[in-house]
């Protein structure tokens, strides 16, 4: 349980570390975002896929492929659903970064707001690995899910510091963003232990939100500035990383 609790810290905090980096440098290119965030998406792609949608397959027994499939899709459609109620980084930070500089405040704090719950699907992603009792997977998923919150957290102080908010007030919002995080995988590791049952479909219903978030928000976001170029390849070089830890850790 500790060493649970010591991950849920830590992909939560990714965000506290990120918004930090922003605070220090208000000027990061969106070249080198798009690159890091790219990674990310090539590593939570992989987490996905290895820890989450495979594993699914083995534990669902002669109906895991029914199982599998229709609890990515379950995962996929559930963050759909949050999308058409509150739209996430792509569609409110814009094309540049610059463009918050006339930001009204009530749309920036949407935009935090928006994090903070496409934030909890993460993190319950993160405790249903450790659910499943295969620490090596987990660690894999939380720490691909905590690279991808690093480039999230600093995006947003710049808006938020634009938009008049003291830098205190800006800081206590991004913990807050890292905080559901934490909840989330908790949700998801005590959900999974006390009902082994549901393993399989919770699983695929992690992969499913984790795929979601790299298609529909990760990788538009990271080709909308013009580096897209780069970001495929870091996306490539995050996927090859991961499938390396797997074989040496496996």
């Amino acid at each position: 349980m500790e060493m649970v609790l010591l991950t849920a810290l830590g992909v939560g905090g990714a965000t506290v570390i990120g918004a930090a980096i922003g605070f220090l440098f208000k000027n990061i290119s969106h070249k080198f975002s798009d690159i890091v965030l790219s990674f990310a998406a090539g590593v939570m792609l992989a987490a996905a896929i290895l820890g989450l949608i495979v594993p699914s397959l083995e534990y669902g027994g002669k109906w895991g492929l029914f199982i599998t499939v229709a609890g990515i899709f379950a995962g996929a459609v559930c963050l759909n659903l949050i999308d058409k109620l509150v739209p996430h980084l792509h569609k409110l930070v814009g094309a540049d970064v610059e463009a918050h500089k006339n930001a009204d405040l009530n749309k920036v704090l949407l935009f935090v707001m928006a994090i903070a719950i496409h934030n909890l699907p993460e993190g319950i992603a993160a405790g249903v690995g450790f659910g499943s009792g295969d620490n090596a997977q987990a660690f894999i998923i939380a720490g691909g899910i905590a690279l991808q919150n690093i480039p999230e957290g600093m995006v947003i102080i710049a808006p938020m510091l634009a938009a008049g908010i003291t830098k205190k007030k800006t800081f206590l919002c991004a913990l807050a963003t890292g905080l559901v995080e934490v909840v989330g995988t908790l949700i998801g590791y005590f959900a999974v232990s006390l009902a082994s049952a549901i393993l399989p479909f919770a699983l695929a219903f992690a992969g499913g939100t984790m795929l979601y978030v790299i298609s529909d928000e990760m990788i538009p976001e990271t080709h909308a500035h013009g580096s897209e170029r780069g970001a495929t390849y870091a996306l490539l070089i995050g996927f090859c990383l991961m499938l390396v830890m797997d074989v040496l850790l496996g």
